[in-house]
């Protein structure tokens, strides 16, 4: 791992002209974020509850207690991810960020003195990866606006706050009910908007959570990604 500024330049493509092409697919552990998953339960057509079923699997976080969504891999196949296909990636316009990175790792910190969120990077260099001698450079702040990490690292930085107000709770798993309220509102979206506008799980406009979203809300009605910040800010006040 070497640290790298957002305008450190880097050298590294893949494609299928490079040998280990594809390798990088199988021996699969691969966990999904909600956006992640809203992503590609939208470019493969299906329901969040269809695409649950069919290609994940869930477990809680041994260090947070916190429900986990994964890829489900195929067996058969050397536990390949069940969209590698011999000429790439089939959900390639789809993918989760953990693969649009790569081999770029993100972490971030909170300043105590301003409270704005700082990213840090590092140059992942693993042995099997022969893209990182192939003669492309671009620096981090490129690769990040090319691979269209923007709206994945905005979104992934929200479930980072969650995951850190429940840490300062420990690492207890949460309750059926928790459990259940966190998986419907930021893994199973479609779900979530039939309790939302079918079941009353907000309440009403007069006395229930309605007025804490505002526009956002009615934008919900259709568009997922302002259906994901509601569930993102529900869940939070959950652990506040």
């Amino acid at each position: 791992m070497t640290p790298l500024a957002p305008d450190s330049p880097f050298g590294f493509a893949c494609h299928d002209r490079v040998a280990c092409f594809n390798e990088c697919c199988h021996d699969l552990n691969q966990f999904l974020t909600p956006y992640d998953i809203m992503r590609l339960k939208n470019g493969l057509g299906l329901t969040s509850s269809e695409f649950l079923e069919q290609y994940t699997f869930q477990h809680t976080g041994p260090e947070t207690g916190l429900p986990i969504v994964a890829l489900k891999p195929d067996i058969d196949s050397g536990m390949a991810c069940p969209f590698v296909r011999t000429s790439g990636c089939s959900v390639y316009a789809h993918r989760p960020s953990s693969c649009r990175i790569y081999p770029v790792a993100r972490a971030i910190t909170r300043s105590r003195e301003t409270g704005r969120l700082q990213e840090h990077f590092a140059l992942l260099k693993e042995p099997h990866c022969l893209g990182h001698g192939e003669d492309q450079f671009q620096t981090v702040r490129e690769w990040v606006n090319n691979q269209e990490l923007t709206t994945y690292n905005d979104f992934n930085d929200m479930l980072m706050e969650i995951i850190a107000l429940k840490n300062q709770k420990g690492p207890e798993p949460l309750d059926m009910k928790s459990q259940l309220a966190f998986h419907t509102a930021l893994y199973d979206l479609d779900r979530f908007r039939v309790q939302i506008f079918e079941k009353g799980l907000l309440g009403d406009r007069e006395t229930g959570s309605f007025g804490l979203y505002g526009e956002l809300l009615e934008q919900a009605r259709e568009d997922d990604i302002a259906l994901l910040r509601i569930g993102h800010g529900w869940v939070k006040r959950l652990f506040q």
